[in-house]
């Protein structure tokens, strides 16, 4: 054999054992792809799932409001004339029925005292008309006098009565004026603002001076319906405002409103603050802290499960393994990358957390452990943390 032909036939054996060792790689590349494929099934699509989760929760309940005075009312004239006497300059405090000023008393007395003098006038026409009457009445028992005479004399001493009633009422009145024509402060609280000066003529209806009760102050906020349970009158709520940003100062709730506002789907709740030495002023913004709820076994889930829809959130839950389903969930709060889930899932639930983006209803999923293990197909649904196989 020539030297050629041999290189020809080493050559060809060599391309020959090329082609079988390449067969026998390609073989083996298609066996273990067709055990991928035949294990994941033709449509399967991986995913991620992960068990619905039970935490105790913290929830803080807090709110803004502002600090509103208990009581506060701009006090007007009950009667007419002038403004003769000043007695508390603004910024003052005042107790409960001390005068503030006065409106023209002299004239009160004046008009008290013609009254009085008319309703002795009155009585003296009635102790007259009765002893006459009874003298009329004596004489027609005799047969002196007519029962005309008799009836003409009771007539008389029923006006003198009426007429007596009406002098008495109308002293009432102008005693009434007189005690009006001291303007007192109805609660304790101090002078906001005065209306009106010294010889100024002011009629029923204007308004006088502006009192406010700073002692106790309340604060006046509102909470979400979703809290409305939550609160009740005799519960402590610390409060804080910008002007003393290192104190807070402790209330009481004394309100609690009977109603949801329908408009703003909001509950009105005032706390009561003790503020004797008057610090805390009306119209401050309060940030009132109603401290903590701690909520058992609630059910999370992780923020990846949740997916907005135009209809609400979904999330898709594992059926047997290897089948989804999609599910309406209603959420809560949020904490530590999980979310509430407040109806919709169970705890123990497996849903999927990575991939559910790609789902429908019904599909069928390769479906993975957090930690990349295969789930067995059929495989209950059972509680555990994040990160279980």
């Amino acid at each position: 054999m020539s030297r050629s032909r041999a290189r020809h036939l080493v050559a060809a054996r060599l391309g020959r054992a090329r082609a079988a060792a390449a067969a026998t790689i390609c073989a083996l590349g298609l066996l273990a792809c067709g055990g991928e494929a035949q294990e994941e099934g033709p449509r399967a699509t991986p995913v991620t799932i992960t068990p619905v989760v039970t935490m105790e929760l913290e929830d803080r309940i807090e709110a803004t409001g502002q600090l509103v005075a208990r009581d506060h009312a701009e006090i007007a004239a009950e009667v007419s004339g002038q403004v003769t006497e000043i007695l508390v300059e603004e910024g003052r405090f005042v107790r409960t029925g001390e005068a503030v000023l006065r409106v023209d008393p002299e004239r009160r007395n004046l008009e008290r005292d013609s009254a009085r003098a008319r309703g002795d006038e009155a009585r003296a026409a009635l102790r007259e008309q009765e002893r006459s009457y009874r003298r009329i009445a004596e004489l027609r028992e005799r047969g002196v006098a007519s029962d005309e005479q008799r009836d003409q004399a009771e007539t008389a001493q029923k006006l003198a009565r009426s007429r007596l009633a009406a002098a008495e009422a109308e002293l009432g009145v102008l005693e009434r004026a007189l005690r009006d024509a001291s303007v007192v402060a109805p609660f304790d609280g101090f002078v906001a603002q005065r209306f009106v000066s010294r010889g100024e003529y002011v009629a029923p209806g204007n308004k006088l001076f502006e009192l406010v009760a700073l002692d106790p102050i309340e604060v006046e906020f509102h909470l979400p319906e979703a809290d409305s349970s939550r609160v009740a009158t005799g519960q402590t709520v610390d409060v804080r405002v910008a002007p003393f940003p290192d104190e807070s100062f402790d209330g009481q709730v004394t309100v609690v409103s009977p109603i949801i506002d329908p408009r703003s789907r909001t509950l009105r709740v005032k706390a009561q603050i003790p503020n004797p030495d008057g610090r805390l002023r009306p119209g401050l913004f309060a940030r009132i802290d109603l401290g903590v709820a701690l909520r058992p076994d609630v059910p999370m889930v992780l923020e990846e499960a949740i997916l907005r829809r135009a209809e609400g959130a979904i999330v898709f839950r594992s059926v047997d393994g290897n089948r989804v389903e999609r599910v309406a969930v209603e959420t809560g709060v949020h904490y530590a990358g999980y979310v509430e889930v407040v109806k919709g899932l169970a705890p123990g639930d497996l849903v999927v957390s990575r991939g559910g983006d790609r789902l429908s209803d019904g599909q069928t999923v390769l479906a993975r452990n957090p930690d990349g293990t295969l789930v067995a197909p059929h495989a209950p649904n059972v509680a555990g943390a994040p990160g279980d196989s």
